[in-house]
């Protein structure tokens, strides 16, 4: 366990995060069954949306450990949006099975070459996502702290 932890550092896993987000994002709008990129769709801005709501709690991540800083209540707030998201996340992975599984349905009719890696690539992207928002959520709470705001207004020292 240790030398996973190693290997995926906070900053590791801040990365990771980031171009898998940015993959999927791309992949939102592309239609796996015709292999064309659908950007009128208000369904696959979605995935956008929420991506970027999840980069900016990376980006708030790295700085709060970065410059030593406490969590603070909007940390906290942008965190429950987060794990609000996860539910999306874990619907996509359903979503993407279905749509994986789906190619013996359609067998008969013509489907992209692309369709197979495609499809397997977004299902794995999908699945690591979950996984790596927790493993940064597990980071926030080592690194960064637990919110205690009871005595928030007590540690504060505005001279130091």
């Amino acid at each position: 366990m240790g030398v996973l932890l190693k290997i995926f550092n906070w900053k590791t896993v801040n990365l990771i995060t980031f171009f898998t987000l940015l993959v999927l994002i791309v992949l939102s709008f592309y239609g796996i069954y015709t292999n064309r990129f659908y950007f009128f769709k208000p369904d696959n801005y979605i995935i956008p949306f929420l991506g970027g709501i999840h980069f900016i709690y990376l980006y708030v991540i790295w700085f709060k450990i970065k410059e030593n800083e406490l969590p603070d209540p909007k940390m906290r707030n942008l965190e429950y949006v987060v794990y609000t998201i996860l539910i999306v996340y874990l619907f996509k992975i359903y979503d993407s099975a279905m749509v994986m599984n789906s190619y013996t349905q359609f067998q008969e009719h013509v489907l992209p070459s692309a369709f197979r890696p495609i499809s397997i690539i977004s299902l794995v992207l999908y699945s690591l996502l979950p996984f790596l928002t927790l493993l940064t959520i597990w980071y926030r709470k080592k690194m960064v702290g637990a919110y205690n705001f009871e005595n928030y207004n007590n540690n504060l020292n505005v001279w130091q």
